[in-house]
């Protein structure tokens, strides 16, 4: 452009104004989350290096990753990783970008655990487990946990055996591949069922941005015309599977939240307990008693 230095505070102020203008959401993150990967440093450190010039290898595999950024891929997907609840998670095309909204699901199941008697067994099922961080967030936070993570896609199981192995705990997590409990012996019981299963309507799936629909795994992402398809096969199911007094918690969006809540009402084993709000006072997640 001219012959001013590319040092990393130019490079992240042009490649800013480049994404904005290409519709990110948050172009100076992904354009700092970038430049630290073709650096192999971490984000915090380009703070302390804006004066200086990276080289012409680094530059090159910054300009590649900002491309396919502009064309919509997503930045968990160039870097390989997302944080989610404190801990560092591989992620691939294959699975779902972990969301903070999925957090309270976690929260709200180690609570509900922490109020058990100390060192009891703990059960958990994590249904629809994708790149597993439900799964590695119980093991990882409830040492007396042990938990049987399903998906019904061998390649999510793959990188959640990859984030239970990374983060210490694949000796805890029996990953299935199953399509809901469908592989999962009838007479293994559990003291808490979870799942951020696919919850998004056809209807839906239009207004989700496109990064989302044009890279994240719709199977992952949408249930059917209604959006409650895959939650109405999992509720009596998890009725079956749940020890007297179990939980059931179930990650759902804030536009089919009324009809979730009618679903679990009709299945007489379970007892609807209050839908907890996310930090934008919308409905997020359901949960429920076994009688």
């Amino acid at each position: 452009m001219n012959d001013e230095a590319w040092t990393i505070g130019r490079l992240l102020k042009w490649t800013t104004d480049y994404l904005k203008d290409h519709g990110a959401d948050s172009p100076r993150l992904d354009a700092e989350v970038l430049l630290a990967e073709a650096l192999g440093c971490r984000r915090i450190e380009l703070y302390t290096r804006f004066d200086e010039v990276p080289g012409e290898v680094a530059r090159a595999a910054f300009r590649d990753l900002v491309r396919q950024r502009a064309e919509g891929t997503p930045v968990a997907y160039l870097v390989g990783r997302r944080e989610f609840y404190s801990l560092s998670f591989r992620v691939t095309p294959a699975v779902l970008i972990p969301r903070p909204e999925t957090e309270l699901l976690v929260v709200t199941l180690l609570d509900l655990a922490r109020s058990r008697p100390v060192g009891e067994p703990i059960a958990v099922a994590d249904v629809g487990t994708g790149s597993g961080i439900i799964a590695v967030c119980a093991a990882k936070h409830l040492p007396n946990c042990r938990v049987t993570a399903t998906d019904i896609s061998p390649a999510a199981l793959e990188v959640a055996r990859t984030n239970a192995t990374e983060h210490g705990v694949g000796e805890r997590i029996d990953l299935v591949r199953s399509d809901l409990f469908a592989s999962v012996p009838l007479e293994q019981r559990f003291d808490f069922i979870v799942s951020n299963p696919p919850y998004v309507s056809t209807a839906e799936m239009e207004t989700l941005a496109a990064d989302v629909r044009n890279f994240e795994p719709q199977e992952a992402l949408m249930a059917g015309p209604q959006g409650t398809e895959v939650i109405e096969s999992l509720v009596p199911q998890a009725a079956e599977r749940l020890k007297p007094g179990g939980h059931l918690l179930i990650e759902v969006s804030p536009m089919t939240h009324d009809a979730v809540r009618l679903l679990l009402q009709s299945e007489d084993r379970l007892q609807l307990g209050p839908t907890i709000k996310d930090l934008a006072r919308l409905p997020r997640v359901v949960q429920a008693v076994r009688r």
